[in-house]
């Protein structure tokens, strides 16, 4: 058998893999989901989910840090990895060490439906696969269908994704189009770096409407809303929503509930403004 990554790496299988690590919290939980809870045998300390369930497998190291003698004394089949969760230098020395490496890198949320069908191929669970990622299709249509006026009547959005330096993401990323699907305008959009520096008089100049704090990869919460309200104008500080952060990063199976939670609370927030805003 033999499949490529996203990224065009050739890999060949005699059988389908039956050790696997993840490097990829959401592709953990989602590795779960597809019925392969026996076959991981390794993770990051950042793979919490499914809740219950990964605590006892054996960690190694973080999505940055990965601790590559752990991993591969682990003898896995093959090691699941991410171009931005991931290093690429971790990957190319599991690589060099013969290690058989599937890179994920969804920048929408087309994409991210291929990475569930890639990686269902990848370890023989195609149906599974197939099954979810027809789900996350149905949560994408009632969404989209829900707009109505505003799928057309976008509001500008400021997504902050760190502080201190603040930074936010462009249309380049899988974050982006989930706001665009859930009828939104990232103000960012159009920048020249995917994930740019920014300030928040920079931010104030491209004219946001709202402001959502997501809880992840910063923790953004009620102290950063309050802070928040006294710097914005009047106007904006009354549109600040804090979102969870695996609702708006994560793909594959956490879509299914993750972009219909993030619609139905950000729907909230959309409620309380005109369509003349």
């Amino acid at each position: 058998m033999e499949w490529h990554d996203e990224l065009g790496y050739r890999l060949e299988f005699d059988e389908p893999p039956e050790r696997i690590v993840s490097l990829v919290p959401s592709l953990t939980e989602t590795l779960f989901a597809l019925g392969l809870k026996s076959q991981v045998v390794g993770v990051t300390k950042f793979c919490v989910e499914p809740a219950g369930e990964v605590e006892s497998i054996e960690k190694v190291g973080g999505t940055k840090n990965p601790d590559l003698r752990a991993i591969a004394a682990l003898d896995p089949d093959l090691v699941i990895a991410n171009a931005e969760e991931n290093r690429q230098q971790d990957v190319e020395r599991m690589r060099a060490g013969g290690l058989k490496v599937f890179v994920t890198y969804p920048r929408n949320v087309s994409g991210a439906l291929e990475s569930i069908l890639g990686l269902g191929r990848v370890t023989r669970r195609e149906s599974e696969a197939a099954v979810m990622a027809r789900e996350v299709v149905r949560v994408v249509s009632v969404i989209e269908t829900s707009l109505g006026i505003w799928n057309k009547l976008r509001l500008r959005v400021f997504c902050p994704i760190w502080k201190k330096p603040w930074m936010t993401f462009n249309e380049d990323t899988y974050a982006h189009d989930v706001l665009r699907l859930l009828g939104f305008l990232n103000v960012y959009g159009d920048s020249a770096i995917r994930y740019p520096r920014t300030t928040l008089e920079e931010a104030l100049d491209r004219q946001p409407q709202v402001v959502v704090l997501p809880d992840e990869p910063y923790e953004f919460g009620e102290a950063d809303v309050a802070e928040l309200k006294a710097e914005l104008p009047s106007g904006l500080s009354r549109r600040i929503m804090l979102i969870g952060g695996r609702d708006l990063h994560w793909y594959g199976v956490h879509m299914i509930k993750g972009l219909a939670a993030l619609a139905e609370r950000l729907g909230r927030l959309r409620a309380s403004i005109t369509p003349a805003g």
